[in-house]
């Protein structure tokens, strides 16, 4: 048996979704270690790192092992990245000079998978804590191989096969994308089209993909038809026992695959600091059903 395969990890796993591993240190990740991990994300879909101190680099470079880095995205006031890192985007409510250093503010970040809206969305995202508040702004995870597994099987048998418009207009704390024009007819809302319903290029399992609610349209069907279903399909995935809540720690990198969960943000004191600094692994094609 080769190195690469007899490592392990010291595994934890969460309730809902995901798991904590124990004991690494992300700056030092070598080949066997690396397979360890990559081999829990796709088992786990949510992968928690605490107690880490990466520099920006070191986060970079730990996130290339996963493959290509997206660059930060353009958000409601512009592109908030770290200078001179254009992959690290900037999540925080923090003002300097009156300007925000970074996107989402501190109100509440609603059920999502990130950039859904793109043809070739992100395969992973990773969210590195640098400052929390005392108390809010914990993020949540939806298993979406659960909610498909789990769908009531009338449901399951009419989103077979069908098509999801995923609207561009809006980021996940409801403010408009810079340089769109805001509409709230889904069907001529900028966006991309992927099936509900797809299977996981590493995993093989099937998983629900609704990138966010807010202007979404079931292709080919009229409005009134596609906002019923997709009440339904919402309604499912919000129950409790699909999801993880993560309180945060200064130090914690939480590793997440948008192939198969979404992820929410409650809100937090806007008075107090919440810094996070995050890369996006390029997606390698688009979600095939």
């Amino acid at each position: 048996m080769s190195a690469v395969a007899e490592r392990s990890l010291d595994i934890q796993r969460n309730p809902g979704v995901g798991a904590e591993v124990r004991g690494v240190d992300l700056r030092r990740v070598d080949d066997a270690l690396f397979a360890a991990i990559h081999r829990a994300w796709v088992d786990h879909a949510v992968l928690l790192f605490r107690g880490q101190t990466l520099s920006d680099d070191e986060l970079i470079a730990f996130s290339r092992r996963l493959g290509p880095l997206d660059f930060a995205p353009v958000q409601e006031a512009g592109r908030r990245f770290v200078e001179g890192h254009p992959e690290l985007y900037v999540v925080s409510n923090v003002m300097v000079n009156g300007e925000p250093i970074g996107s989402l503010g501190a109100g509440e970040a609603v059920w999502h998978t990130d950039m859904s809206y793109l043809d070739d969305p992100p395969k992973a995202s990773l969210l590195y804590a640098l400052e929390v508040p005392p108390e809010g702004g914990d993020t949540w995870f939806c298993d979406m191989y659960a909610a498909y597994e789990t769908l009531p099987e009338d449901l399951r048998r009419r989103v077979d096969g069908l098509r999801l418009k995923h609207d561009g207009t809006y980021n996940s704390g409801g403010y408009v994308r810079q340089g769109v024009e805001a509409t709230d007819d889904p069907r001529r809302s900028p966006g991309a089209v992927h099936s509900v319903v797809c299977t996981h290029p590493e995993s093989g399992r099937r998983a629900l993909y609704l990138g966010r609610r807010r202007n979404a349209w079931l292709v080919d069907l009229d409005l009134e038809e596609s906002e019923t279903l997709l009440d339904a399909l919402w309604a499912h995935i919000a129950r409790p026992e699909l999801a993880y809540r993560h309180r945060w720690r200064v130090g914690d990198l939480v590793l997440w695959d948008n192939r198969c969960t979404m992820h929410r943000r409650d809100p937090f004191d806007a008075a107090s600091r919440r810094v996070m600094h995050r890369t996006q692994v390029k997606g390698e094609s688009r979600p095939a059903p």
